[in-house]
């Protein structure tokens, strides 16, 4: 029952991690940060198991983790008001040409970035967006004045 309740902890912090680190920062993931994550899981299995390499502690913390995984999503899915809470909300950026430097900044994000990846869809100036959105996942949709 231990690993049970250290891999359900463990999943609720890796959950709030997540939450805090951002969704651009998620999204576009270097190398470093891949490594990290490695090491992050190596702590957090550490953490979990407590050093108990057994087959039963395997299922138990693995199975622990699918099943909170599998709750979240119906969550996620049945409740709209927990939704904004676990996926977040979309972001706009953008609007009729003009950039939302308070939601930049919320994000963490640069004028300069947004920019850039106006530029990798096509677009040559904010000035034709109509809209910009950081979306749940972590890219920028642009929509572009007709």
């Amino acid at each position: 029952m231990d690993v049970v309740i250290r891999a359900a902890i463990a999943f609720a912090f890796i959950f709030f991690l997540t939450r805090v680190v951002g969704r651009r920062e998620l999204s576009s993931m270097e190398p470093f940060d891949l490594i990290m994550l490695i090491v992050l899981g190596d702590l957090v299995q550490q953490g979990v198991t407590q050093s108990d390499y057994s087959v039963t502690g395997l299922v138990l913390a693995a199975g622990t983790i699918a099943l909170m995984q599998v709750l979240v999503s119906y969550v996620n899915f049945r409740f709209k008001r927990a939704r904004i809470v676990l996926e977040g909300e979309p972001i706009v950026l953008v609007e009729d040409g003009r950039v939302l430097l308070r939601n930049l900044h919320r994000e963490r994000l640069t004028r300069g970035e947004l920019e850039e990846q106006a530029r990798l869809s096509q677009i040559d100036s904010l000035a034709n967006v109509r809209w910009a959105v950081l979306e749940n996942n972590g890219q920028i949709s642009f929509i572009p004045k007709q």
